[in-house]
């Protein structure tokens, strides 16, 4: 994150009120000065075969809470660091608060990003972002063999993004490693997670299968409302 944390969310979490602050297109919801883990809208088996249920239920249930639990950690020590006025522990838990508020800003968007195939997943884009994307990349199968490569190429873990430039407008691909989120001057549109926990236990080393089968499940009815 650009920053520890702003004003008003300081003062959320002091005075345990309920506020929800924004990042990018994904929000950190805080229900009395807490993260919390959003419920998925769909079941852990629905997007089977493309993702197993057990890799959703994990990568949900265990994974995804697992960065609540350490961003709300974090923001407790960050609080207790900022009344102590002791400026070396604030900044020595800036990492902590951008990797696991980052996890869940990616991972509250991921889940958005992906529908059951009954519910429209893996229909093509249309409308503003369809010409957008054919404008751009020449088609959206080429698009997404360019999204594939960038998602080959992320070294160790990471994610590939769709994003949009807030200055001009124009879509590009972007790779973050870990945990960083879409900050700055680039708004989310679509994130496609490549850490091994979103696809290990399936596919094994076969990554590459992984990143095709995405495909199928990808909520783009979604992906067109942020870039609305």
């Amino acid at each position: 994150m650009a920053a520890l944390l702003n004003n008003s969310a300081r003062v959320a979490l002091r005075s345990g009120a309920s506020a929800t602050f924004k990042a990018g297109a994904a929000g950190l919801t805080f229900t009395r000065g807490k993260a919390t883990l959003p419920d998925l809208p769909y079941d852990y088996g629905a997007l089977e075969p493309s993702i197993s249920g057990k890799i959703m239920e994990l990568h949900h249930n265990n994974h995804h809470k697992t960065y609540v639990n350490g961003y709300n950690t974090a923001v407790e020590q960050l609080e207790a660091a900022l009344a102590k006025g002791d400026i070396n522990a604030q900044i020595a838990l800036k990492p902590a608060v951008n990797f696991h508020g980052g996890g869940h800003l990616n991972h509250s968007l991921f889940w958005k990003n992906l529908a059951p195939k009954s519910a429209g997943g893996g229909e093509p884009p249309s409308g503003a972002l369809a010409k957008a994307i054919d404008s751009t990349y020449g088609g959206l199968g080429e698009f997404q063999s360019k999204m594939n490569a960038a998602l080959a190429g992320v070294q160790g873990s990471g994610w590939a993004w769709l994003v949009r430039d807030k200055l001009t407008g124009r879509i590009a691909i972007r790779t973050y490693a870990n945990q960083d989120p879409v900050v700055g001057q680039w708004e989310p549109l679509l994130g496609i997670d490549a850490w091994e926990h979103a696809y290990y236990l399936q596919y094994q080393n076969r990554k590459a299968e992984y990143f095709s089968a995405i495909w199928d499940v990808i909520n783009w009815k979604e992906v067109e409302k942020r870039f609305a």
